[in-house]
């Protein structure tokens, strides 16, 4: 079996997954379905999970390669269950102006939360610098940078 630290929890896979990238491994096998998979060839980014803090292709990562580091997907974000779920700023942040079909978001999420670990309250440029990677085909950057935005606002108590 392989080992995998997903969102604070450790989760056995079987070793013949250890070539299966690690987008399906998560979807299908282990169920974390807000892990999209778009182009499948890694360029658009709605597939990006965090690995060691560092948004990372799962659709181009083979599962072997993720075991032994730390994996965030979008459902490790909140925190609590139920009634008591405390969404991560960024999450909120996109939830209270959402993109138009919302296939990229999870990635843009992953991608904005990476940089907002880094740079707290970055600025336009350096919101669109770290964002550059995803692609949106609805053409939602505007929204994706007014989110980061609000979501440092969120992370900082302003509202």
């Amino acid at each position: 079996m392989l080992k995998l630290e997903i969102n604070q929890r450790s989760w056995d896979v079987p070793d013949f997954q250890a070539d299966e990238m690690l987008v399906w491994v998560l979807r299908d096998t282990l169920g974390l379905t807000g892990t999209r998979f778009g182009c499948g060839v890694g360029v658009c980014g709605s597939c990006n999970v965090l690995i060691n803090g560092v948004p990372t292709r799962s659709c181009q990562t083979p599962t072997a390669d993720a075991v032994g580091k730390k994996i965030i997907t979008l459902e490790g974000l909140a925190k609590g269950t139920g009634e008591n779920i405390k969404l991560h700023p960024v999450q909120a942040a996109f939830l209270e102006n959402p993109l138009q079909c919302c296939w990229c978001m999870s990635g843009h999420i992953m991608n904005a939360v990476a940089l907002l670990e880094q740079n707290p309250n970055p600025n336009a440029p350096q919101i669109d610098s770290a964002m550059n990677e995803n692609y949106c085909r609805c053409g939602g950057y505007n929204t994706i940078r007014k989110n980061v935005t609000r979501a440092a606002e969120i992370a900082g108590g302003r509202s």
